[in-house]
C-alpha cells in the first residue's frame, strides 16, 4: 500500500535545504525520551527513499511555506508506508503502534500550546492526561507541529493512513468493489484532506471531491502495480470483478495479460477514470497555489491511467507509467480548465 504516491512531489520540494522539515534529516537527538531503534532509523530515512519520486516540476512554483507543511506530511506518510511494507514483518504492528503514540503525543502538545487552548486536531476521543506523555520522540512527527499549528489539521487523517497499513497486515484480498473504497477512505483520502487543510481550502464540498481524487488516484495506483502487489503476497483487484471476468489469481501470475485479464483491467481503468472525472471539478474551486497542487494531482491520474491504455491494458509485462510531458500536458489541461 503506497499512499505516498500522492504525496510524491513533495519530495522534489525537498531538496531546497531551506524548506527540508526534520523528517527529511537523521537527527533524532533533540526527542526528549527514546523512540526505538527501528522506527527512528525508519524516519530517519523517509525522507532520503522519497527523493527518487518524481512530480510534475511545475509544483516547484508553490510557495515556500506550503512546500515546507506539505513536505512535513509526506514525511510522515512516507514513514507510515515504510513501517508498514518495509520492515521487519514481525516488528510492523508495534512500530506502527509506536507512531500512533507519537502522534498523540504531538496532539497532546499542540493542545497545551500558548494560552492552553485547545486546536481543531485536538486528538481523536483523546484527554489531555490520556496516553503516553512527553513531546513526540520521532523526527517526522515533530516536523508535523507547525503545519499542525498553522494549517489545524486535524488528527484522525494521520491515524486514518496509520489503520490503512495495519489493514494490509491482515487483509490481502478484498471481496467487493466496496470493500476496497472502504480501504481507499483509509489508506488515501487523508492525504487529499491534508492537502485542503494546508492550502486553507478545506470545505466539506471540497473534500468530498478531493475523496473521488484521492480514491481514483489509489486506484490507479493499484491497477499499474497488480504484478508487483501479488509478488507481495496482495490482490487490490475486488474479487467479484475477477469472477466476473473468469480471472484467476494464477492468470495474473503470468507474465503477460490475457485477453480476460485485459478486458477486467480495462473495466477497471474505465471505473477509476469515471471517478477522477467526478472528482476533479474542486480545482475549479480553486485559486493560486492550491489550484496548481491539486491539478498535479489529477494529471497524475489522469496520466497514469491513460498509459494503462496505451500499454493494452497489459499490466503485467511492465508497470505501464506516463512519461513526463503527457503528464505535464494534463496539469495545463486541469488548470485551464478547472475539472
Amino acid at each position: 500500500m503506497t499512499p505516498t504516491s500522492l504525496f510524491a512531489f513533495a519530495t522534489e520540494l525537498c531538496r531546497d535545504g531551506d524548506v527540508t522539515p526534520d523528517a527529511t534529516r537523521t537527527d533524532e537527538r533533540r526527542a526528549t525520551g527514546a523512540a526505538s531503534t527501528s522506527a527512528a532509523a525508519i524516519a530517519a530515512q523517509a525522507g532520503a527513499k522519497a527523493s527518487a519520486e518524481n512530480f510534475p516540476v511545475a509544483l516547484r512554483l508553490l510557495p515556500r511555506r506550503y512546500r515546507g507543511h506539505l513536505a512535513a506530511v509526506y514525511g510522515f506518510a512516507r514513514s507510515v508506508d515504510d513501517m508498514g511494507d518495509e520492515a521487519a514483518p514481525q516488528e510492523r504492528v508495534a512500530l506502527l503502534d509506536e507512531l500512533e503514540a507519537d502522534v498523540g503525543r504531538l496532539y497532546r502538545m499542540v493542545s497545551r500550546g500558548p494560552g492552553g487552548g485547545r486546536t481543531d486536531g485536538q486528538a481523536a476521543g483523546g484527554g489531555e492526561d490520556e496516553g503516553p506523555a512527553g513531546p513526540p520522540r520521532l523526527s517526522v512527527v515533530r516536523a508535523l507541529a507547525p503545519a499542525v499549528v498553522a494549517c489545524a489539521i486535524p488528527a484522525q487523517p494521520f491515524y486514518d493512513l496509520i489503520a490503512a497499513n495495519r489493514q494490509d497486515q491482515v487483509v490481502s484480498r478484498y471481496a467487493t468493489f466496496g470493500d476496497l473504497e472502504d480501504y481507499c477512505r483509509l489508506s488515501a483520502n487523508p492525504v487529499g484532506r491534508m492537502v485542503l487543510h494546508v492550502f486553507g481550502a478545506a470545505t466539506p464540498g471540497r473534500e468530498a471531491l478531493s475523496d473521488r481524487v484521492c480514491t481514483a488516484l489509489q486506484l490507479a495506483e493499484h491497477w499499474q502495480d497488480v504484478a508487483e502487489d501479488l509478488r507481495a503476497g496482495r490482490i487490490y483487484l475486488p474479487q467479484e470483478d475477477m469472477e466476473r471476468f473468469g480471472c484467476t489469481e494464477d492468470d495474473l501470475a503470468a507474465p503477460r495479460a490475457a485477453p480476460k485479464v485485459r478486458a477486467l483491467m480495462a473495466f477497471e481503468e474505465r471505473r477509476a477514470r469515471g471517478l477522477l472525472d467526478t472528482g476533479a471539478p474542486i480545482v475549479g474551486t480553486l485559486r493560486g497555489a492550491a489550484r496548481l497542487a491539486v491539478s498535479g494531482y489529477v494529471a497524475g491520474g489522469r496520466a497514469a491511467l491513460a498509459a494503462i491504455a496505451a500499454s493494452g491494458h497489459d499490466v503485467l509485462r511492465a508497470t505501464p507509467r506516463p512519461g513526463r510531458a503527457r503528464v505535464a500536458a494534463e496539469l495545463a489541461r486541469a488548470y485551464a480548465t478547472g475539472k
